[in-house]
């Protein structure tokens, strides 16, 4: 017998007839014998016709009421998820996140979570229960509701299994697992049987959307296994762990990664004397930019050029604010490019070959493709280049590090 975290987002939970499949799919796992807890979405579209309620109200709400309201969605499908259980037979109980007591910080629409006490949930599991979380919200100190940010279902799932010390978090989506890199852009991307927390994360970071950053982050800290299924399909899904394979057996690389939500700002002309890089990215990182990839060159006059990227909605404050930094550090200008995008390789096998960086320079290269910047991790390499050439750089990298499926035969 395990005990299991399932979470199920808002497609998978959209609809009175997604809601009862969902209820098959738990009650099976219950009855192998199996202690479930289920942690639900708001139905898909709940949440944003919430916001809109509240923005027809006022235009910038209260950001505590926000959370009242929104956590709102997720307690409906809670209801409606444990009602379709008991008619299965399955005994079930609901529960909000205050009521867990999933206790967070005060930080209203994107607090984070400090503790859990898992003392009710150990107690119906035991009594042969299945409990059914409200995802994205808890509790402060004071009982104020808090939400925990979009994609918080996530969130609050590991961080359950967590509590928990589940055997597996099982997170359902509307894809049957984690791709070489997005089937949209490469038809021929195949799926993970498995991936570390690692590269996970840098696959999130890079603009995979399958799992919100922090899911998997938290993952990582507390060693939580994770798999990503297919809410409607059967399937093996992939597995995301700790657990590395040995050298033969792992890639170099395990996906291509990419992110168009980029925006380049250089300096130019500015004095090269020590502190100046703080001077330009302090007031950055004080209006609570952040900053990604940053590149200096030196100049032969005792200038320098300053450029980093950060993301593309952040574009027209950070230049705000960079023109009133270059009147003060007697610099040139400011020059701005949203038409960027990154791509990244990212693989733990990078620690034990050698010649990723080249092999994947010598790949764009042959499609034309120029870098503007570079930036590399211990299992990353990243690379600025032009928006427009996003997609074929993407494509070239996959084939050139054999990411390619197999074609079927017909």
């Amino acid at each position: 017998m395990s005990l299991i975290v399932q979470k199920f987002g808002g497609t998978s939970v959209g609809t009175i007839e997604r809601i009862e499949g969902v209820a098959d799919k738990v009650a099976k796992f219950h009855g192998e014998g199996h202690q479930v807890v289920v942690v639900v979405s708001a139905m898909s579209g709940e949440t944003n016709r919430l916001i809109g309620l509240a923005n027809e109200i006022q235009a910038r709400p209260v950001p505590r009421e926000m959370d009242v309201l929104v956590s709102t969605g997720e307690q409906v499908t809670t209801a409606l998820l444990s009602m379709a259980l008991t008619k299965r037979g399955v005994k079930a109980k609901s529960y909000t996140g205050g009521q867990v007591k999933i206790l967070t910080d005060s930080a209203h629409t994107k607090a984070r979570i400090q503790h859990i006490d898992d003392q009710n949930l150990r107690a119906d599991l035991e009594a042969g229960y299945v409990t059914v979380v409200a995802g994205f919200q808890g509790v402060d100190e004071k009982g104020n509701i808090t939400t925990l940010g979009r994609g918080g279902s996530d969130t609050t799932a590991v961080a359950l299994a967590a509590a928990l010390k589940a055997d597996e978090c099982q997170i359902y989506t509307d894809v049957d697992g984690v791709y070489t890199t997005d089937p949209r852009v490469v038809s021929s991307a195949q799926r993970l049987d498995r991936i570390t927390f690692e590269e996970m994360l840098e696959m999130a970071s890079m603009g995979s959307k399958v799992l919100q950053i922090r899911a998997v982050e938290f993952a990582g800290k507390y060693q939580v296994p994770l798999r990503v299924l297919h809410s409607f399909q059967e399937g093996p899904g992939t597995l995301i762990s700790i657990e590395e394979l040995n050298d033969v057996e792992t890639p170099t690389i395990a996906g291509i990664a990419f992110t168009r939500d980029e925006a380049k700002l250089t300096v130019s002309g500015v004095p090269d004397m020590p502190g100046i890089a703080y001077k330009i990215l302090g007031p950055i990182g004080e209006a609570n930019i952040e900053i990604d990839v940053i590149v200096q060159n030196v100049g032969h006059d005792n200038t320098t050029d300053f450029t980093f990227t950060v993301a593309r909605g952040d574009l027209a404050r950070a230049q705000e604010i960079l023109q009133g930094v270059v009147a003060e550090i007697g610099a040139k200008s400011v020059e701005s490019d949203s038409k960027i995008a990154k791509v990244s390789v990212v693989g733990v096998g990078m620690r034990s070959h050698a010649g990723v960086a080249s092999q994947m320079f010598s790949a764009l290269a042959d499609v034309g493709i120029n870098i503007l910047m570079i930036t590399t991790s211990e299992i990353k390499i990243s690379v600025i280049i032009e928006e427009k050439y996003l997609e074929l750089a993407v494509r070239a990298l996959h084939t050139a590090f054999g990411l390619d499926a197999e074609p079927v035969e017909e």
